[in-house]
């Protein structure tokens, strides 16, 4: 049997296991058993990154709720009919909790009773056996998987499949959810589930979903990984028009989608999680007119803040293009604590969308050049502290102006950087060390003396030199005085010969 709680925290980021931590030691104060429900466990079994955390109490999550926002959670929405609390926890970690339930239908298509269950009753009640399965966070039974509709051989197996004959006919909505589970996921529907599908589309259940819900549909595709798959399954299957009927008319802007979908690659490979649901609904409702999306975004149940938040989220991030671009951040420095401070979706939009060649200029080096520096900047640290600098308020204003000096491209080598940590602390190089006199001394008589033996040897072989030369010279008159005596002799002899 794996152990499902060691894979689940290896998985876990450092932000997730804390809050899941939190949320744990919340529910034994109080009393309730607590679990780890739906996308959660379905994203751990399949190996897809863990989005969110979803918990599920044996009670009522609204007392652990209000603890968790004294710790500076904050409350997205809350649903108190349903007990379903979504949350931002900590860390910017997003999930949701709720309260274990089973809903009762007198008749199929009627609206449900709620009524509070325990766990196992819960996991049966709901969509699809992939989102049927937890896992228990209570200390008795840390770590146990709960799959009492044997969801996890259907993800094995690589399907969706509904759990009831009258899946589609009590929530329509699930047309919509049974396509997005199977796109995201590159899974197929069970075939008994295939045809219980095909025939609430014969009877046209579709038409009856409610604005609301479709809308809820509508937040959770932004929300993907991969919308375009997603949308492009409503299409085929002509339930986009349930979603909106004015976006299934001038569908959704695949061109928009993708270039933010490229960013948020990019943005991964750089080492940031983006949550980009606001410019993706931008980018789905990209072709139609701002009127238009405002009457899509009321029609799906989103409030007047949350409207006003997403058709505001372009001029918001063009605003902040323009300061970027501005007199104000041509330093670097500057430059990087501005785009600190500037949303992450923002950022990602821009990327995406932004003709603002000054402002995407030094948001790439933000993301490839400086980043990376600031994380380097520990060494920094180090190596003013071997130089001799006590840690403290000052130690930390050196540091800053290296990296602010670093963003302009000095200091890229040891040395430089070691320079310029002597010049802004007034750390001066150590003296050289003195030579001894006596050595010095004798290395200057051995110097001497063999300069000595070097002239006196020049001059010798200069000597010897000249004398050769004079050697030649008298060799040669002598040769000379020889050959005319010699030449006066015969001149004599002939002479005689003639008296």
């Amino acid at each position: 049997m794996p152990d499902y709680m060691f894979l689940l925290e290896s998985r876990l980021s450092p932000e997730q296991r804390a809050v899941m931590m939190r949320v744990q030691e919340l529910s034994a104060a109080m009393g309730f058993n607590l679990y780890l429900t739906g996308g959660t466990v379905r994203d751990l079994i399949t190996g897809a990154s863990l989005r969110d955390l979803d918990f599920t109490v044996e009670g009522n999550p609204s007392k652990i709720a209000r603890e968790l926002e004294k710790g500076g959670a904050k409350i997205l929405s809350e649903d108190e009919k349903l007990r379903h609390i979504e949350v931002l926890f900590g860390g910017d970690v997003e999930g949701s909790i709720s309260g274990a339930r089973d809903d009762h239908y007198v008749r199929p298509g009627t609206r449900p009773e709620i009524r509070w269950s325990t766990i196992m009753e819960d996991l049966r009640r709901r969509d699809f056996s992939l989102n049927a399965i937890a896992i228990s966070l209570n200390p008795a039974s840390r770590g146990l998987l709960l799959d009492p509709t044997n969801g996890l051989s259907d993800i094995e197996r690589g399907e969706v499949r509904a759990l009831t004959i009258h899946s589609f006919t009590n929530q329509p909505v699930r047309l919509l959810r049974v396509l997005r589970f199977s796109a995201r996921m590159g899974f197929r529907l069970e075939g008994r589930t295939q045809e219980w599908f095909d025939l609430a589309i014969e009877r046209e259940l579709q038409n009856t979903i409610t604005p609301e819900d479709g809308g809820g549909e509508l937040r959770a595709v932004a929300r993907e990984e991969r919308p375009t798959v997603v949308l492009k399954a409503w299409e085929q299957h002509d339930l986009l028009e349930a979603v909106n009927p004015n976006l299934a008319k001038r569908h959704p802007d695949y061109d928009a989608i993708t270039r933010l979908m490229k960013v948020r690659e990019d943005l991964f490979t750089a080492g940031f999680r983006p949550r980009l649901a606001a410019p993706m609904l931008l980018a789905v409702l990209g072709r139609l007119k701002d009127r238009e999306q405002a009457a899509v975004l009321s029609k799906a149940g989103y409030r007047s803040a949350e409207s006003d938040a997403v058709l505001g989220f372009g001029e918001e991030a063009d605003a902040a293009a323009k300061e970027l671009s501005g007199r104000k951040m041509n330093a670097p420095i500057d430059a990087y604590r501005f785009l600190e401070k500037v949303p992450l979706d923002q950022v990602a939009y821009l990327l995406a969308e932004s003709r603002n060649s000054a402002a995407l200029s030094k948001i790439r080096a933000y993301l490839n050049k400086w980043r990376p520096m600031r994380i380097g900047l520990p060494g920094v640290a180090n190596e003013l502290e071997v130089l001799g600098m006590a840690r403290g308020p000052k130690f930390d204003a050196i540091v800053e102006q290296v990296f602010a000096i670093q963003l302009t491209g000095r200091g890229k080598t040891p040395e430089e950087r070691v320079k310029i940590l002597r010049k802004l602390s007034g750390i001066k190089e150590p003296p050289k060390k003195k030579e001894k006199k006596g050595a010095k001394g004798a290395e200057k008589a051995h110097a001497t003396a063999a300069g000595k033996h070097t002239d006196a040897s020049a001059a010798a072989a200069k000597a010897a030199t000249k004398a050769h030369h004079r050697d030649r010279i008298v060799s040669k008159h002598g040769a000379k005085a020889a050959a005319h005596t010699r030449a006066k002799a015969a001149g004599a002899k002939k002479s005689g010969g003639r008296k």
